[in-house]
């Protein structure tokens, strides 16, 4: 296996796991909803509960792209000290964003410049692939 398939297992570990807090935030201070309203409506949950759904979202919003571009550079053979790092770099990201936003931190800057180097780890990986 190459440190990119391990990098985004792992992540692909985190993506499957994010739901446990949300799911233990509804069930241990559940809000009133109306007869039959499904999903829940996150609107009226402490904040700790909606910012975990939140979390999850946002994971999965770059998961996708960063698991095609590591299965494409997999593919194609691309794997270099860049699609390593980038690879390892976003996990760590996505860690750190989950921790900071479920536990409330203040939002800014921090969160939006994970965000936003989680994005530059997938064109690092994207630029080798392209430039291979």
């Amino acid at each position: 296996m190459t440190a990119e398939l391990f990098w985004l297992t792992l992540t692909t570990l985190l993506a499957a796991s994010l739901w446990v807090p949300y799911i233990v935030g509804v069930n241990s201070t559940p809000v009133p909803q109306p007869e039959g309203h499904r999903p829940h409506d996150v609107s009226g949950t402490v904040p700790w509960v909606h910012r975990a759904w939140r979390a999850h979202l946002n994971l999965l919003e770059q998961f996708l792209p960063f698991a095609v571009i590591v299965l494409i550079a997999h593919l194609a053979g691309v794997s270099n000290a860049a699609t390593v790092w980038a690879s390892a770099a976003f996990f760590g990201l996505r860690v750190a964003h989950a921790v900071w936003m479920i536990a409330g931190f203040p939002t800014l800057p921090l969160r939006p410049l994970i965000f936003t180097a989680g994005w530059i780890c997938i064109l690092v990986i994207g630029g080798a692939v392209l430039t291979a």
